[in-house]
């Protein structure tokens, strides 16, 4: 058994570089294309139509345009919060407390006087 490695009988091979687009940046924008299903309200779907900005934006531009995204959603919520909704809703006449024939309320189902 020989230590020596065998030799190829030829010139040696050059490294290979890997080509690259010298275009190609990956840092630069690219569409992320995430679909964006509307939801019938007007301000949410605004901020979502907001979203699509990022797209022409470069990976660390971001942050801002999903930082806006986040505060007008919240505002959003917030103002549903602050609408007037349907009046609460009443006690039926069946469950106000009943007076016994002393004036005083009947806790009693069964209607004892107290």
């Amino acid at each position: 058994m020989s230590d020596t490695v065998p030799e190829t009988g030829g010139p040696q091979e050059a490294a290979v570089e890997p080509e690259y687009d010298s275009e190609y940046d990956p840092a630069a924008p690219a569409p992320l294309e995430v679909p964006r299903t509307p939801t019938g309200n007007a301000e949410v779907d605004a901020q979502l139509e907001r979203l699509a900005d990022a797209d022409h934006l470069a990976t660390d531009g971001h942050v801002e345009v999903y930082e806006d995204v986040h505060r007008g959603l919240r505002d959003a919520l917030t103002a549903l919060d602050a609408r007037p909704g349907p009046p609460a809703p009443t006690r039926h006449p069946t469950t106000t407390p009943q007076r016994g024939p002393s004036g005083h309320e009947s806790h009693s189902t069964y209607g004892s006087r107290s």
